[in-house]
């Protein structure tokens, strides 16, 4: 009841969202449809419509569909999408009328593509929206890609305030946030692992992607739950007319789709998969040595994953979408002396959409989803074995309404509803004999709730704007939790080419992800905001400027942002993460702050395109004295890993021939902080044993690795088969074998003639050398 109450007693509030979209209402004549793709008629999120002779406009949404409400007469519409051919159209408006849009690929689209775009360069002048990036497969596939396989979180790690947190290591660090706060959504269902082989390759495969937007500031109202960023992945729906088999054959993978109709017009699907195969070559190569003395077997290490998606019309007004994904990483080892270990992790996602149009100015669109992520551990030496396993499982309903009340306001509200499960931890160990068994077992259970309302209002031809209000609640157990997060942000155009804008978002999250920071495997654990672990939020502010530039060939950016975080998680000394039934007192909780300075400039017409990305950012922790500890850091500031102070990528592609393209990417990083010894001292025991150096530790995280910087190179060929297309793609990664850090260790120095250690030497390892690769890419 008392959560029932919170929210009867905060729902009052969204009254306020939707009175000033009651002024200024009016008759108008109300324009509609899609905006798709005419070479798979896959719909185009963030597509343009534009009326010139009214200086006014539309912007497709997620869904492909847009709604413009404009007076009778006859108009000229022009549609433009990033990729494609614009398209102009006369139209005499004296009735509402629905009307659909499909547009050609451009004949020239290598040369005139860059990674992301909302629309045209102007478009992404005039919309009050900023930090937000926008991503098609179409594009990403253009870039240098390690092994040759295409991975599009990756290439959102090319764009100012995002980074990862080097190689070998998975999760997106966005605007000074940690890799638990990021919102990972496909087709509205959550997904919680994003990664594949230890964060190498994220599990969007980019055959069956449409599109993928990253929200890192000013969030809209209907996203929530995360204190980061939102990437909101959209999968294709699938060749409503022709049946096309597609793929690509790489040196760690291959790739294959088949899409076609399942009626025409009215509905059709795809189907996509991928597997690596690594252990191919791996047991091979044990295969030949396993006679061999002292031989280490190399483990066994593989992951696929499929994705799947069908829609259908019911009739003019609703439309049914289906999407599914499973995806498994496989990793085993099987040694020579009875050691045996075996890991697996992955994600199961299900989502069932409905899409109703009530009439041309309102929609709705409701989903029922389920996902699921799990890993398990077993291991065996001799007649002993232990397993240990952990899983978070979702069902959620969510629906969104969206009103285009007329050519000044657009409105939208919703409500979702999550059930948690977590399965913290699940312990079973004992002998082949069955004479010692042990084992535990940690569940708990937790509800989520929202709802949101919102109006964008173009208030004039200068000043835009966009706020909405969210009112979010988490239950478990008998603890309950809610807050209120507000949502603001504009757009004012000083003149035609030049605009600023600035948003406020406030966010909680009430969902933790619990890593094992020592471990080199992903063994992650999802865990509920409870009585002692308090709900995550953060507050971010962003102002910025943008200008076109050279007669609206070149958009430059600058983007200041600072975020407040407050109950941050982070670990005791010693604390024992796993198969323990009070994880709870292991927790310690802290402030955050994160501020910056993004510049960007980016170029999308002419045979050279391309962007340049500088971000200056400082994010920095606290944690005081707590629960009879000494806090972290004894209580002082520390920057965490993920603190890199500068960050510069430089992006480049370039038509050479209408076959060949030539693209390249450099970065640029600070080098992330470490924690070091300073020195060591000699310690000797009361019985005159061994010395041993004991290192003496300063404040956390006080030095810094070595800056990390990297060349990628690419071509693309484009062949000539006898039906359908195909391409060679070579990636060069690493070009000049740059040997970045990935952790450092201490050495012994000894005396040769005495064998005693005289000092202690420095070591860096590093992952990746220059790695060159070939795809072959075809579609018939």
């Amino acid at each position: 009841m008392r959560f029932l109450f919170f929210f009867v007693r905060y729902t009052l509030f969204f009254c306020f969202i939707l009175l000033p979209g009651l002024v200024s209402a009016q008759a108008r004549y109300t324009l509609s449809g899609f905006i798709r793709s005419g070479a798979d008629r896959g719909v185009l999120p963030g597509a343009s419509l534009a009326v010139p002779a009214l200086g006014t406009g539309v912007t497709a949404d997620s869904t492909g569909q847009y709604s413009l409400s404009l007076p009778a007469g006859r108009y000229q519409l022009v549609v433009s999408f990033i990729g494609y051919q614009t398209q102009t159209r006369e139209l005499n408006l004296n009735r509402n009328q629905r009307l659909s849009f499909s547009l050609p690929e451009s004949n020239n689209e290598l040369g005139e593509v860059t990674v992301v775009g909302t629309g045209t360069l102007e478009q992404k002048l005039q919309t009050p929206q900023m930090s937000v990036e926008r991503l098609t497969t179409k594009e990403a596939k253009l870039l240098p890609a390690l092994f040759g396989e295409v991975d599009l979180l990756k290439t959102l790690q090319l764009k100012p305030g995002v980074q990862n947190g080097g190689e070998g290591t998975s999760g997106l660090f966005v605007r000074g946030g940690s890799a638990d706060q990021n919102l990972f959504l496909l087709d509205e269902a959550v997904v919680y692992n994003p990664s594949h082989l230890f964060g190498l390759f994220s599990v969007f495969n980019p055959d069956a992607v449409q599109s993928v937007d990253l929200y890192k500031g000013g969030f809209p109202a209907q996203f929530g739950g995360r204190l980061s960023s939102v990437v909101d992945v959209k999968l294709r729906e699938g060749d409503p007319q022709k049946y096309t088999v597609s793929g690509g054959l790489g040196l760690i993978s291959s790739r294959l789709t088949l899409e076609g109709p399942i009626v025409k017009e009215k509905g059709s699907f795809i189907i996509s998969g991928r597997r690596t195969y690594f252990d191919v070559f791996t047991r091979q190569i044990n295969k030949l040595n396993k006679d061999a003395e002292d031989y280490n077997p190399i483990p066994d290490y593989y992951f696929y994953d499929f994705n799947a998606k069908a829609n259908y019309k019911l009739g003019s007004k609703d439309q049914l979408f289906l999407t599914g994904y499973y995806g498994r990483d496989i990793f085993g080892f099987n040694s020579t002396n009875g050691f045996n270990f075996d890991f697996t992790w992955g994600n199961t996602v299900g989502a069932l959409r409905w899409n109703h149009v009530f009439s041309p100015r309102l929609f709705l669109n409701t989903t029922v989803s389920t996902t699921r992520y799990q890993y398990g551990i077993t291991n065996k030496l001799d007649q002993f074995s232990f397993g240990l396993s952990s899983d978070i499982r979702d069902y959620a309903l969510r629906s969104d309404l969206e009103y285009a009340l007329n050519d000044r306001h657009t409105l939208k509200a919703g409500a979702t509803a999550t059930a948690h499960r977590f399965g913290v931890g699940r312990l079973q160990a004992g002998s082949a004999d069955g004479t010692l068994n042990i084992g535990s077992d940690v569940t708990y259970h937790g509800q989520e709730a929202s709802l949101y309302a919102s109006d964008n209002f173009r208030a004039s031809d200068k000043l835009q704007l966009e706020y909405g209000l969210r009112l979010t609640g988490f239950r478990s157990g008998s603890d309950v939790f809610g807050g209120i997060e507000p949502r603001a942000s504009a757009r004012y155009s000083l003149t035609p080419a030049t605009s600023l804008k600035a948003s406020y978002a406030q966010m909680y999250q009430y969902v933790h992800l619990v890593t094992n920071s020592g471990a080199s495997l992903p063994t992650d654990v999802w865990y509920p905001s409870r009585q002692n672990v308090k709900p995550q939020r953060s507050q971010q502010v962003a102002t910025g400027v943008s200008f076109l530039l050279g007669d609206g060939k070149y958009l430059l950016t600058n983007e200041v942002y600072y975020k407040w975080a407050r109950n941050q998680v982070d670990f005791r000394d010693g604390a024992q993460l796993f198969a323990n039934s009070d994880l709870d007192a292991e927790f310690l909780f802290g402030k955050g702050w994160a501020y910056g300075d993004e510049i960007y400039l980016e170029k999308k017409q002419g045979r050279t395109t391309g962007w340049v990305g500088y971000t200056l950012a400082w994010t920095r922790r606290n944690f005081q004295p707590q629960r009879g500890t000494t806090g972290i850091n004894n209580g002082r500031d520390f920057f965490p890993t993920y603190d890199r102070r500068n960050n510069l990528t430089v992006v480049v592609l370039h038509q050479l021939t209408p076959r060949i393209n030539l693209t390249g990417s450099f970065v640029y990083t600070s080098g992330a902080p470490t924690t070091l010894p300073s020195g060591r001292f000699a310690f000797q025991d009361l019985f005159g044993g061994d010395v041993a150096a004991v290192p003496i530790y300063p404040d956390r995280n006080t030095y810094r690795m070595a800056p990390y910087h990297r060349l990628d190179l690419g071509l693309v060929y484009k062949l000539k088969p006898r039906r359908g297309e195909s391409d060679l793609t070579f990636s060069v990664y690493n070009a000049y074998n740059r040997r970045n850090p990935y952790f450092v260790y201490f050495d012994q120095v000894k005396d040769k003639q005495t064998n005693l250690v005289t000092s202690y030497r420095a070591r860096q390892v590093s992952l990746f050398p220059v790695i060159p690769s070939v795809t072959y890419n075809f579609k018939f």
